[in-house]
């Protein structure tokens, strides 16, 4: 009985997709376009397009790592309105600068569920790729470079995601701009595997709950991963080097896991924790710093485990009139200023470790006071304090110190020279 009804429906179907070969000259997408079905592939020719494009329904833009579309300098190149768009294989260039529109190489609105950005290069443009509302987006295996010719606030981010839940971010090689990756107001994403040079922030996570930032690298930004307003986020197994501020800060970040992460050489501080609550904190690498963790504003219930403090200036900074612990069952964490004995071979040292005395507490609220560090009476009351424990003000306190560091998988992508 149904027969008759689903014939023509069959015949009215697209049964396979057809490829278009597009030759290079002005418009000559724009005309392809106008003629392909859903599901056909548009194989642009080696050369430059001078042309702006409006996608609004399932089509494949295929670049073959040759073509370049240029728009010159009026919004944004491409833009993606429509479901299920792939765009693979351009070079994408000369998007306007307009802040305000979010000018971008590649823009995918909010009706543009489900669109695949994948082994493209963006240079020059104001945003890379923003992703503006569009569900399950997938942006991997991107060369974006930024602008140069403004300073880096003024410039937009390699990729902008706002309101997009279930985006994918992954693989992509992004440098200059203002942020790598900005996201606002978007939950359930994924970032992992980018790397980010020359940036301010290296991620920068604003009310973007339930989602996960991992195997990133980050290499001389200002700042590494920034996690901000924000819970439920998990901060696994990335690499900071050399990023000039933090290498991971946390502010009003609740109920999140960082784990496994390597920060070296941060010139402030490897991580910053501002009003972060109930977080855990274990298995990273903290090196070389000039603080190893910092927290203030009332951080309070954070699970400080298992990490490595290798060779910080001030291994933690903590201002506290009660004593916090950083152990847990037996095992606490490994800080490489401790010099201490071992006598049963079990890996945990025999004594408890608290890395901070009075005397830090004072010259953290009265930095005049550091002229007084070579003075006797310091050397005596730090002295007193190591001979007798009960004199200190309380902070951190490590019953449980390992003898060694344990190195988080990730110490494998840290390059050579950092």
């Amino acid at each position: 009985m149904r027969w008759p009804l689903l014939i023509p429906l069959l015949l009215g179907s697209p049964l396979w997709a057809a490829d278009w070969d597009v030759p290079n000259r002005a418009g000559a997408i724009t005309e392809t376009l106008a003629q392909a079905a859903d599901g056909d592939t548009l194989r642009l020719s080696p050369g430059v397009y001078t042309e702006t494009l409006v996608l609004d329904r399932p089509v494949t833009i295929d670049g073959q790592g040759q073509a370049t579309i240029d728009g010159q300098g009026t919004g944004s190149v491409i833009t993606v309105t429509g479901p299920d768009i792939n765009l693979r294989g351009l070079t994408v260039i000369g998007s306007g600068s307009d802040h305000g529109e979010i000018d971008s190489g590649i823009q995918l609105t909010k009706t543009a569920r489900a669109a695949v950005v994948e082994n493209n290069v963006l240079l020059g443009n104001l945003y890379g790729i923003d992703i503006h509302g569009a569900d399950d987006s997938i942006v991997r295996g991107n060369r974006i470079e930024g602008r140069q010719d403004r300073r880096m606030n003024d410039r937009g981010n390699g990729v902008y995601v706002w309101n997009a839940p279930g985006a994918v971010v992954e693989g992509n090689d992004i440098r200059f701009g203002r942020d790598g990756i900005f996201v606002n107001s978007s939950k359930k994403n994924t970032f992992t595997g980018n790397t980010f040079r020359d940036l301010r922030f290296a991620v920068h996570y604003m009310y973007a709950d339930d989602s996960i930032v991992s195997d990133n690298l980050s290499i001389g930004n200002d700042l590494g991963y920034a996690v901000m307003f924000t819970s439920n986020v998990q901060v696994i197994n990335n690499v900071s080097v050399g990023d000039r501020e933090h290498g991971v800060m946390l502010n009003y970040a609740n109920d999140s896991v960082i784990s496994g992460n390597v920060v070296k050489g941060a010139k402030e501080k490897c991580t910053f924790l501002y009003n972060s609550n109930k977080n855990e904190f274990t298995d990273n690498w903290f090196e070389g710093c000039g603080i190893g963790i910092h927290f203030t504003a009332g951080s309070e219930r954070n699970r400080i485990v298992g990490n490595a403090f290798v060779g910080n200036r001030t291994q933690v900074k903590f201002v506290s009139t009660r004593w916090v612990e950083w152990s847990e069952d037996g095992r606490g964490n490994y800080w490489s200023d401790f010099a201490a004995y071992d006598v049963n071979g079990d890996g945990i040292a025999d004594a408890p470790y608290r890395p901070n005395d009075s005397m830090d507490h004072v010259l953290w609220t009265q930095p005049a006071a550091k002229l007084l560090l070579g003075s006797p009476a310091v050397q005596l009351v730090r002295w007193s304090q190591s001979a007798f424990p009960a004199l200190l003000p309380g902070g951190v306190i490590d019953s449980h110190p390992l003898m060694q560091a344990p190195q988080p998988p990730a110490m494998k992508k840290v390059p050579h020279d950092g």
